[in-house]
């Protein structure tokens, strides 16, 4: 998916760098605000920050940089900053201001696939194609989020349509849990709301149809003849047209997707090695193993292991 975002040589940096940003929160801490803040005004991190950095913006614009990426934000553009690489930003110059909410927290390790389409690089992620019809949904996420992070734990929590100029932070876990579950939300409506990319020049439509099958539900027990009947093709004619468009065999996308779809499944749920392959259709756990060393270079449970597990 397209993004705007652009390398910077490593040495780049905000051109204002004089105004304090929002705090970094120890682990186990979310920490959130809204700012309105006017030309002149820039945060530096030469040493980055120790947690995720998550800004929602809704009015003017800014410019963001981390690493050797840069980006420039508008009203409806989440921009995510991974921890521990150098960043600052900075309300963009030709902008009269910048008004956006912002997080410090520890991402959930779900939210890993979700961001993935979006990496621009050194650990930023910009999705600027939000449609919409979510604007609304998120800014109000992000309200009760604020008044979530603010709770005691007794009572009801804060009313949501208070002022929230103030920084929130949660100290408590049910506090935490709560704001944490508003901003997977805000990940979540963001990414999945986002439009595709454009399909490929001259793509014949009923190859993209087919691709688009295989994509929404790898699991499914896809064959070329059913593949072909849905786009009204002889399996022949549809398995040339498939590979002459796309460089490979109908049967090799599908083994591809089958794959990607395992790997976010161990990636985010604590489903058993043999529900994964056998919900992502390899009918053999000993063709799956297999098969998923060879992609990715370990078997699916030490693959588990290094990148994520259940969400939470």
């Amino acid at each position: 998916m397209p993004v705007r975002a652009d390398r910077l040589p490593d040495t780049a940096e905000p051109r204002n760098a004089t105004y304090p940003g929002a705090p970094a929160p120890p682990p186990g801490v979310v920490v959130l605000g809204h700012f309105d803040q006017p030309t002149g005004y820039g945060v530096s991190r030469p040493h980055g920050s120790p947690s995720w950095l998550f800004t929602w913006t809704t009015g003017g614009r800014g410019y963001l940089w981390q690493g050797g990426v840069r980006t420039s934000a508008g009203a409806g553009d989440l921009v995510v900053l991974a921890p521990g690489v150098p960043h600052g930003y900075e309300v963009e110059a030709r902008a009269r201001n910048w008004r956006f909410w912002w997080a410090h927290c520890q991402a959930r390790p779900s939210w890993a696939a979700w961001l993935r389409p979006y990496d621009a690089g050194d650990g930023v992620y910009v999705v600027t194609s939000a449609p919409d019809g979510v604007h609304d949904r998120v800014g109000t996420t992000f309200r009760r989020m604020h008044a979530d992070a603010r709770w005691t734990g007794t009572g009801a929590p804060p009313d949501p349509a208070s002022p929230y100029g103030q920084v929130a932070v949660s100290h408590g876990s049910a506090a935490r849990e709560l704001a944490l579950s508003a901003l997977e939300e805000v990940v979540l409506l963001t990414t999945a709301g986002a439009r595709p990319a454009a399909p490929r020049p001259g793509l014949d439509a009923r190859i993209r149809r087919a691709q688009g099958l295989i994509d929404a539900d790898p699991g499914a027990p896809h064959t070329v003849r059913s593949l072909a009947q849905e786009v009204a093709l002889s399996p022949s004619r549809f398995a040339h047209l498939f590979s002459r468009q796309l460089g490979r065999s109908p049967m090799r996308a599908l083994r591809e997707a089958r794959l990607r779809h395992a790997a976010r499944l161990l990636e985010n749920t604590d489903l058993p090695v043999e529900r994964v392959g056998a919900a992502s259709g390899f009918v053999s756990p000993s063709h799956f193993n297999r098969a998923f060393r060879e992609r990715y270079g370990a078997p699916p449970g030490a693959y588990r292991q290094t990148h994520g597990g259940p969400p939470g």
